[in-house]
C-alpha cells in the first residue's frame, strides 16, 4: 500500500509542477512537491539517508536540465531563479522522483539494464508530456530527445545504485542498529 501511495503522490506532484510551470504558477507545484517530499522523509525509518538521496537527485537534476537549457535544446516558460538554468519546479520534480527510488521503483534497483531502458524511454516521454501541457519548449526536438534518452538511460542505473546506498526505508543493518540501554 505504501508503494502505491508513493506512486500516486509522485503523479500528483508531477502534474502540479508541470501545470503550475505551464500556467505561470510555478510555486504551486514546487510547494506541493516539497510537502510530498517532507511526508516521505517523515515516514522513512532513516530520514537522513532519504534526504541525502533527495538532495543528490536535486543536484543531478538541476545540472542535467540546466545543461539542456544552456545548449539551447529546451526552454521553460517560467520558474527559473537564475536565467539560463532549469526552473525550480523541475528541480522539485527531481526531488519527487527521488522519493520513488526506494519505494514504487524499488524493483528497478536490482535490474540495472531494465533501469537503463526505463530511463531511456520514460525520461523523454515525461518531458514530452510536459511539452504537450505547455511547461517546456523543445527548441531542438531531435537533439533534446536524444540527449534525454541517453542522459536518462545513463542516470537511471546510477540513481538506482545511489538509492541502494541511501535507502531510508530498508531495515537497518545490524551494524547500524542502535544499541539498547546499558545496564550496570
Amino acid at each position: 500500500m505504501a508503494r502505491l501511495s508513493n506512486f500516486i503522490a509522485f503523479q500528483i506532484g508531477w502534474f502540479a509542477c508541470v501545470v503550475g510551470g505551464a500556467r505561470g504558477l510555478p510555486w504551486l507545484g514546487t510547494s506541493l512537491a516539497l510537502v510530498i517530499v517532507m511526508g516521505h522523509l517523515y515516514r522513512a525509518a532513516r530520514p537522513r539517508d532519504e534526504l541525502i538521496l533527495v538532495l543528490i537527485c536535486a543536484a543531478v537534476g538541476a545540472a542535467f536540465d540546466s545543461a539542456l537549457v544552456a545548449v539551447g535544446w529546451v526552454a521553460y516558460p517560467g520558474g527559473a531563479l537564475i536565467p539560463g538554468t532549469a526552473p525550480h519546479w523541475i528541480v522539485a520534480m527531481w526531488m519527487l522522483f527521488a522519493t520513488t527510488l526506494n519505494m514504487s521503483l524499488r524493483w528497478l534497483r536490482q535490474r540495472l539494464p531494465a533501469a537503463a531502458a526505463f530511463g531511456a524511454v520514460g525520461g523523454p516521454l515525461a518531458y514530452w508530456g510536459g511539452e504537450r501541457l505547455g511547461a517546456i519548449v523543445f527548441v531542438a526536438p531531435a537533439a533534446a530527445s536524444v540527449a534525454l534518452a541517453v542522459g536518462w538511460g545513463l542516470l537511471m542505473p546510477c540513481l538506482c545504485r545511489l538509492a541502494q546506498r541511501f535507502d531510508g526505508y530498508a531495515p537497518a543493518p545490524a551494524s547500524r542498529a542502535q544499541p539498547g540501554p546499558r545496564h550496570p
